[in-house]
């Protein structure tokens, strides 16, 4: 499988990319926020879902060991790094030899997903398919490239985008997904990569909640696992045409690192690669070996995962006892709940009792009737939550 012929993006509306861009979706939340705020007791913010416990030692004694870098990093990451990613893969996901050739340490995983459309070389006419409820920057990215973002869940919703004339080039996957949790099996994966290889589509796959895993099936402190693209059940040891986007933002504390990561396809990390290369798309060298100490140390993830089982198991209760419903949510950082309402009225609702939530309306029109709740707040912020829903109850 090869990647898509690079060539010059159709300029748009008068040149500008901008003038494709939706809202930025957080900015709607202005006046929730304002209000969850103005509660007596403060706001639980349970919106954004940026980490608020401490960076381990671990991480953040090998950042300061690597402080003295005078010198330019590696675009393609130190051999270390690339080698810790390929173990880490070994030992934690179930995927053995992964080549560390195939990684490249990105930004984060955000500029990674709103760049990888264009880094491909999509344009006007090509598609990027993404899943119907998703993390806003899926669509976005497809549209910095000028291509046509599509939501689309199943073998047979893209069958049909296909034979209706949609030229798919890029089709992102998400287990656990964000917003809503639900994991993929490494059945319907399969399905979905036999899919794409039979059309020549590049498989992104987002994976980066798979460390928390809530049901028995995707927990691993009870044996179970989250599937990823490039497990042998999923692509019979062939990453050809798959590449897998991981941050440990969530799992280790580290959002303000922005330290994340590319694996799969060799060939088309190299081709990656080359561009980010030119443009100078490189993780400082600190934060490297930062990363390479966080994937090398399965302690403090362990650590932060019980964190976040106890912070979900009180929410849940909370959520549950004033009558909202929680569907999917079996791996992540969020419940995605409803009260079968409009989310807007749901976000009103919880910011007048100083708890601010996502509007499931941010991830897709199917979404309009849920709300996402993250587990990121302190436990004495989560704590009051079943109290200020009472009256719900």
């Amino acid at each position: 499988m090869s990647a898509p012929t690079r060539h010059e993006p159709s300029t748009g509306a008068h040149g500008r990319v901008g003038a494709s861009l939706p809202d930025f979706p957080w900015d709607s939340l202005a006046a929730a926020k304002a209000r969850a705020r103005s509660h007596p007791g403060g706001i639980v913010d349970l919106s954004v879902g940026t980490p608020v416990d401490p960076t381990p030692a671990v991480v953040a004694d090998a950042l300061r060991s690597a402080a003295d870098a005078p010198g330019y990093p590696q675009t393609h990451g130190t051999a270390p790094l690339r080698e810790a990613v390929a173990a880490w893969f070994a030992r934690r996901r179930g995927v053995p030899g992964l080549d560390p050739d195939g990684v490249l340490p990105t930004v984060g995983s955000k500029e990674l997903v709103a760049w990888l459309p264009f880094l491909l070389g999509l344009g006007g006419g090509d598609v990027v398919a993404h899943p119907a409820v998703a993390y806003p920057t899926y669509d976005v990215g497809a549209r910095l490239a000028r291509a046509t973002p599509l939501g689309a869940d199943t073998v047979e919703e893209l069958q049909a985008a296909w034979d209706g004339g949609a030229r798919i080039r890029l089709l992102w996957l998400n287990s656990p997904s964000n917003p809503t949790g639900a994991v993929r099996t490494a059945a319907e994966l399969a399905d979905l990569v036999a899919w794409a290889r039979a059309h020549d589509v590049v498989v992104a796959s987002d994976e980066c909640y798979a460390e928390l895993g809530w049901s028995p099936a995707h927990d691993t402190t009870v044996g179970g696992l989250v599937a990823s693209v490039l497990d042998p059940r999923v692509c019979g040891n062939d990453h050809t045409g798959l590449l897998v986007a991981y941050s440990t933002s969530k799992q280790s504390n580290l959002a303000g690192y922005r330290a994340a990561f590319l694996a799969g396809d060799p060939a088309l990390v190299a081709e990656l690669l080359e561009v980010r290369k030119h443009a100078g798309m490189i993780v400082p060298w600190p934060v490297q070996v930062a990363l390479q100490a966080a994937l090398s140390d399965d302690a403090h993830v362990a650590a932060q995962r019980e964190v976040y089982r106890s912070r979900r198991e009180v929410l849940r209760k909370a959520l549950r006892g004033a009558g909202f419903g929680i569907d999917a949510s079996e791996a992540g950082l969020y419940l995605w709940s409803t009260r079968d309402e409009p989310a807007r009225t749901t976000v009103d609702l919880l910011a007048d009792r100083g708890v601010l939530v996502a509007p499931g309306d941010f991830y897709g029109p199917p979404g309009a009737r849920h709300v996402r709740v993250a587990l990121t707040a302190t436990d004495e912020r989560v704590a009051q939550v079943g109290e200020r829903l009472a009256d719900l109850a």
